[in-house]
């Protein structure tokens, strides 16, 4: 769901931008960019089928998940700005000297709930890195029932030593004689 509503949640946000865009500099320059992205996802899908069997994909996953880290913390500290500039949130400046590129880059501003907005993204991302592998390794110890495999078949069995369909059959078959 989550993935979901994100792709949703993007997909939305360009068709405003684009429209915004359109309404400024005509349908051109929409169709030209549109047509220019096409074309370079489909020279990426192209090389990424041509060298699927050498790419790296463990170190892309990581570096895939690393910048949606990133992103998460410019997102947390540009909606605790715009809340703070919406008057929702109160703004409490502080006498940092951080400089404007990271503000329009990163969303770092020199105030206390853009920050913390930013640390609580932070330990987000940082819990469920560290997390993960915790809950395995928990779970493995005897921290709860042992879960079966995909395909894997139960190996509950009546007293009998027959899987429990049989031992049904079997008195079924015995009661109608």
């Amino acid at each position: 769901m989550l993935g979901f509503a994100s792709v949703y949640r993007e997909g939305f946000e360009v068709v405003l931008f684009l429209q915004s865009i359109r309404l400024q500099v005509g349908s051109e320059v929409i169709l030209f960019g549109a047509l220019l992205g096409l074309g370079c996802t489909l020279i990426a899908a192209v090389l990424t089928f041509a060298a699927h069997r050498r790419l790296p994909y463990q170190r892309m996953l990581l570096l895939t998940g690393i910048l949606l880290g990133m992103v998460l913390l410019v997102m947390g500290g540009e909606q605790a700005q715009e809340m703070e500039l919406a008057g929702w949130i109160p703004t409490t400046t502080l006498p940092l000297a951080i400089p404007g590129w990271l503000g329009v880059w990163f969303s770092v501003f020199p105030t206390v709930q853009t920050l913390v907005a930013q640390a609580i993204a932070a330990l987000l991302v940082l819990g469920s890195w560290f997390g993960g592998p915790w809950t395995r390794m928990r779970a493995r110890r005897g921290g709860g029932q042992p879960q079966r495999r995909l395909g894997q078949r139960s190996t509950d069995r009546p007293a009998g030593g027959a899987p429990p369909s049989v031992g049904l059959a079997r008195g079924a078959v015995q009661r109608a004689h």
